[in-house]
């Protein structure tokens, strides 16, 4: 029988992906564990493997190809005694074709994956059941019958937004219905009752303007300004959209120290000078923080409908840069880890982290984060909190400034520290005690090895 292999899901939350390059052709023999695909998401590229032996007969979704739902059929795998034969009677859709109109209850309900479907996204990511099993909800159908092809998250969408599919083209493969293609009919207006229907296939994405005016782009065209556009990268428009959707609805108050280094810098040179490993004033940082969550539990902690999550671990997320934006891989019970392990992890993390090869788990799901600007030489700033955490770090550079000490002035180094709280879940007492706690581990740094 032959195997349709699925668009996988690489997280928990992924819906779509990149499909960005076949490593196969058609025609070409393939064992299990060998490389398919290369699928990217928003924060990394993930290698797709096989699963079972076989021939790949056909593939479905060309490379190059965003905007591929998860559970999507990209390819077809004929098994060792099969030939092209076999392919007659199988659907090149991942979606089986409209059954017959049920309730308009049933209609509005929006598209849910089929048993078969949510079990093999948690499987092994390339296989999937025989083609002859792939289902998922009936699609929608036009006026007049015919059937239209979109992804379910676009069919979503669609019905949140009372978008009607049969007035939008599709810019997927075989000219599927995807999410850029609802996010584009949007934009343009296009689609609802009494809007012109689409003619061409999706536009180029661009930000909606505000209502003080024309965007950006908007209004270097009205005046003839040069300039070159960048498209934005998938893991771009993610950070967009999550940083403003945290500024928008977190409420973020902001408590700030200042903390003397000088221990700690000369701490510092002492381990390197002794050890193999080179610490940096980031792993301190790291460490500090931990530790400091272990002491204020309360600080450790995020809010949902249901209620506080209150973590029992520290697991903290670092922001690293990467040409395609920030990306915050974790040090995983950072509280129960010294100072010499968490440098070689952080090495390892923010070297994938910059080549993109970071797995998912390496990057979600952090109860805390930390955002160090100070080796660009920044003194100060506030960090937007990274939901569904609670809180973020910001740490600014070391630097001597002039301090007072036994009523006399002295010279220290001194790094400034603003936390970003969210009120729901951390109140102004809790992130004043978390604040002096990491200052007094910052500030001594022997009782970070207690």
């Amino acid at each position: 029988m032959p195997i349709n292999i699925l668009m996988p899901a690489l997280s928990p939350t992924m819906t779509e992906g990149t499909l960005a390059r076949w490593l196969v052709n058609e025609g070409d023999t393939v064992n299990s564990g060998d490389v398919l695909a290369e699928i990217e998401t928003d924060k990394a590229t993930m290698e797709v493997e096989a699963v079972d032996e076989g021939t790949i007969a056909k593939i479905l979704v060309p490379g190059g190809t965003e905007g591929v739902a998860v559970n999507h059929t990209i390819a077809i795998l004929l098994e060792e005694d099969e030939d092209e034969s076999a392919l007659e009677n199988v659907s090149t859709e991942s979606e089986a074709p409209a059954a017959q109109a049920e309730s308009k209850k049933e209609e509005a309900k929006p598209a849910e994956p089929t048993t078969e479907e949510t079990s093999s996204s948690k499987s092994s990511p390339a296989k999937s059941s025989s083609a002859k099993s792939s289902s998922a909800a009936p699609a929608p159908v036009s006026a007049s019958g015919e059937r239209i092809f979109a992804s379910p998250l676009a069919r979503r969408m669609a019905s949140q937004e009372d978008l009607d599919l049969s007035a939008l083209k599709g810019s997927g493969p075989h000219g599927r219905i995807v999410k850029a293609d609802i996010l584009s009919a949007l934009e343009q207006g296009i689609g609802k009752a009494g809007a012109p229907a689409a003619t061409s296939a999706v536009a180029p994405a661009k930000a909606a303007p505000v209502a003080s005016g024309p965007n950006a782009r908007e209004l270097a065209d009205m005046l003839g300004m040069q300039y070159e556009l960048e498209p934005l990268s998938s893991m771009r428009r993610v950070i967009a959209n999550r940083l403003s959707e945290s500024k928008q609805t977190v409420p973020h108050f902001y408590l700030t120290v200042d903390c003397e280094m000088d221990k700690l810098l000369a701490f510092r040179k002492e381990l390197n000078a002794s050890g193999d490993v080179k610490i940096s004033v980031n792993d301190f940082v790291i460490r500090a923080a931990a530790l400091a969550l272990k002491k204020v539990p309360a600080a450790n902690a995020s809010f949902s409908d249901e209620g506080i999550l209150s973590y029992k671990n520290a697991d903290i997320s670092v922001a690293v840069a990467t040409p395609s934006g920030l990306i915050t891989p974790i040090i995983k019970a950072a509280q129960n880890k010294g100072l010499g392990v968490i440098s070689e992890e952080m090495k390892d993390l923010a070297g994938r982290a910059r080549d993109g090869k970071l797995k998912p788990e390496e990057y979600q799901g952090g109860t805390f984060s930390i955002s160090n600007l100070g080796m660009f030489g920044i003194k100060d700033f506030s960090a937007i909190i990274n939901p569904p955490q609670g809180c973020i770090l910001a740490v600014g550079a070391g630097e001597q400034r002039p301090v007072v000490k036994d009523g006399a002035l002295a010279i220290a180094t001194v790094m400034t520290c603003t936390l970003s709280v969210d009120h729901r879940v951390v109140d102004g007492a809790v992130g004043a005690e978390y604040m002096a706690a990491f200052k007094a581990l910052i500030q001594e740094p022997l009782s970070m090895l207690l």
